[in-house]
């Protein structure tokens, strides 16, 4: 298979760059303009091919596409051009930003200038910055070709950059980071343009009746003072709190905020209504979120979808080119769901991991009695209300079960009791923090092999920071301590970078723009997460062999097949989320999926 390296040099100016605009908007607006190409076939002289008489396509038509790994710096950039404007798909497409991310840590700097400091292979031209505003006319042949050669060291540096990190990276994350880049590259999900319509008219109209019923006006609830005087005009002192970053005293305004969330409930109604609107107003996700879906579907008519690969320091998928796919709402209305649908032909099905992370932190901790729970289809809620309440699992009851679940999913990692309480009283689940404690100590005693493997990972902590060895969980092929962090079974490397403890015993490492603590429950989390992201990533790449993969949504995958193939595509995808990979063998996997037309009739 043949290693493409390749890098765009396009048209862009003040009021038109990707600064200004999202990576979608930017390769379709009407003024985009490729001015030339470099390329670098395998480890080949890189050469550079300005926008002239079809020099580009031609160029192109001679490469073997179907056989070919394409090479870019933020391939979603490169690749989207050559899928938009050229019709060109490659087989697998590998991303030195994504590979960088990975391999040099999250809170590292990926542009390709710094990537190159880093490893001292070269240095980055400054010749882009005397094209701003130009287009391709407007270049002398001697500003083309020195534009050229800036372009070839581009690429060059590209290629050096894949070689370096290839070795770190085995054939199937790469794969990993193709599929990811391909759901935006090469979209299938289309959307619905009068549901969105009708849900954009919707979000805006309750917006002004809330304002109305307020009697109050945009200006007004959207500024802090001014609502804080509608708020003192009512006999009610404006709630405050101390920030964090500043430590002064400052309006608790925010939808989460408990002054806030109060006055929701406060005895004068105009009070209630006021705070409603405020909230309302303020609350402008779900307004732009339908505007960008719809320029996109106008623009398009398909869904590409924008993921950044490794967007956690555990390996997680985020959101991309201000479009987060990983938190659409999943209270209220469903609108942007049911507005995601399958082309004609066809039918998504949404297989979700079940309590994916749970399982890893049972089978990880050698919690075998729980894991066996797991794998026979118990119901581990109940069974551990039974516990909490000492009484038969037939006679537990909803809200007990409820207890439960919440126990099971949230206090794997060392919450305590006040917090526990908290997290309760959000479901409206109200108890004191003595049954809390007691609640939290029961789970805890009944599953000793997970606080044990807390206290592993505190362990490890101070393993790390002393070069000792130690040994987190009970599969070794799972995780194992490293230098600097744990070794991943995809071969990364889960980082605690430049690790320090304080004279109270208190761990944090550095992160971006500050220090973060870390304990050992919350080692385990980031270490239940990654696993957790190495497994679904394995499936991906097992399901994608037979379906396109459109969407990954936290521990679901959801594909686009035949309708003629639904059973069999889905008992094939259940299969494979219901499989371990190898390093994993013991592990009780399951899954739910779903199907529909839309996104929203697969839940």
């Amino acid at each position: 298979m043949d290693l493409v390296t390749l890098d765009f040099e396009t048209f862009y100016s003040k009021e038109f760059s990707l600064s200004k605009l999202t990576t979608e908007e930017y390769i379709r607006d009407y003024r985009f303009e490729a001015i030339g190409v470099a390329t670098k076939i395998n480890d080949g002289k890189a050469k550079w091919f300005a926008n002239y008489s079809g020099a580009i396509e031609h160029h192109f038509a001679e490469v073997d596409w179907g056989n070919t790994i394409l090479v870019a710096h933020n391939a979603m950039f490169d690749a989207a051009i050559l899928s938009w404007r050229y019709g060109v798909k490659p087989k697998i497409i590998a991303d030195t930003l994504s590979m960088s991310r990975a391999i040099d840590g999250v809170n590292a700097k990926h542009s390709l200038k710094n990537c190159s400091e880093r490893y001292g292979i070269g240095v980055k031209g400054t010749e882009v910055l005397s094209a701003l505003g130009k287009q391709l006319r407007d270049f002398s042949e001697e500003e083309l070709h020195r534009y050229g050669r800036y372009c070839i060291n581009d690429v060059d540096l590209t290629f050096k950059l894949f070689c370096i990190y290839a070795k770190r990276f085995n054939a199937e994350e790469l794969e990993v980071v193709s599929n990811t880049i391909k759901m935006f590259t090469e979209p299938v999900l289309e959307l619905d343009i009068p549901l969105l319509e009708q849900h954009l008219d919707s979000v805006i109209s309750a917006k002004e009746e809330l304002m109305l019923a307020a009697n109050a006006n945009s200006e007004v609830l959207q500024s802090n003072p001014k609502f804080a005087q509608c708020l003192i005009k009512l006999g009610v002192e404006p709630p405050t709190k101390i920030s964090p970053r500043t430590d002064k005293t400052t309006f608790a305004f925010s939808k989460s905020d408990k002054g806030m969330t109060e006055l929701l409930e406060h005895p004068n109604l105009a009070v209630q209504t006021l705070v409603a609107a405020r909230i309302g107003v303020k609350s402008t996700l779900e307004e732009t979120r339908t505007q960008r879906l719809l320029g996109i579907a106008k623009r398009a008519g398909v869904l590409p979808v924008p993921l950044r690969y490794y967007a956690a320091h555990t390996g997680r998928w985020g959101g991309s080119d201000k479009l987060n796919m990983q938190n659409l709402p999943s209270r209220g209305s469903n609108a942007i769901k049911q507005s995601i649908i399958a082309p004609d032909g066809y039918v998504l099905i949404d297989a979700d991991s079940s309590q994916i992370e749970a399982r890893t932190l049972a089978w990880l901790s050698g919690q075998f009695d729980l894991v066996d729970a797991f794998a026979n289809d118990q119901d581990v809620y109940k069974i551990m209300a039974s516990q909490i309440y000492n009484k038969p699992e037939e006679d537990i009851t909803k809200s007990e079960r409820f207890v439960g679940k919440s126990v099971i999913l949230g206090s794997g990692y060392g919450m305590g009791a006040e917090r526990f309480k908290n997290q309760l009283a959000g479901f409206s689940v109200d108890i004191d923090i003595d049954e809390a404690q007691r609640i939290i100590s029961t789970y805890r005693s009944s599953y000793d092999h997970i606080p044990a493997l807390w206290r592993e990972a505190n362990r490890c902590l101070d393993a790390l920071r002393t070069s000792k060895s130690c040994q987190l969980g009970k599969h070794p092929k799972a995780i194992r301590l490293g230098k600097g962090g744990f070794y991943l079974p995809n071969g990364m490397l889960l980082t605690y970078p430049e690790l320090e403890i304080d004279s109270d015993d208190n761990y944090s490492y550095a992160s971006r723009n500050s220090r973060t603590k870390i304990y050992g429950g919350k080692v385990i989390e980031n270490v239940c997460q990654a696993l957790a992201r190495c497994i679904i990533s394995w499936q991906m790449v097992q399901i994608a062999k037979k379906y396109k993969i459109a969407l990954t949504v936290h521990d679901s995958l959801v594909c686009v097949v035949k309708e003629e193939e639904t059973q069999e595509a889905q008992e094939f995808i259940e299969t494979v989320m219901r499989t371990s990979p190898v390093w994993a063998k013991g592990l009780p996997l399951d899954c739910e999926s779903g199907v529909g037309k839309s996104y929203g009739e697969c839940g």
